[in-house]
């Protein structure tokens, strides 16, 4: 069981990644946009619950995936700094994965909200 100071401590490191990621990731800023102005369309047509929960997940997924590939990048660069195909290959892979998520999250928000 984990000390409670340990637990506090564990949210302040992962608002502190949050923090970090947007202010220094210019694609993260983007995602975060994305999302607000999908929520303020959502307050401005007064979307269900349901639909709520829905663009919840939608947003929660584009987020972590954009975090996760910012996180696999800096890995890469700092296991190995020199160009290599196969990290170039990991890189591309991990930004494919993101694309993916935004891309399905865009076609539910036109269902959503048409």
């Amino acid at each position: 069981m984990r000390r409670p100071s340990s637990l506090l401590s564990s949210f302040r490191c992962a608002f502190a990644g949050l923090a970090w990621a947007f202010r220094t990731q210019r694609n993260f800023r983007i995602h975060i946009a994305a999302c607000m102005i999908a929520i303020i369309a959502g307050v401005g047509v007064n979307l269900s619950d349901w639909k709520w929960c829905i663009l919840g997940l939608c947003i929660a997924l584009v987020i972590a995936a954009e975090l996760l590939n910012t996180a696999i990048e800096m890995l890469c660069d700092r296991l190995i700094p020199e160009r290599d195909e196969s990290v170039r290959r990991i890189k591309d892979v991990s930004a494919a994965a993101v694309l993916v998520c935004a891309g399905v999250s865009l076609l539910i928000g036109l269902l959503l909200f048409c």
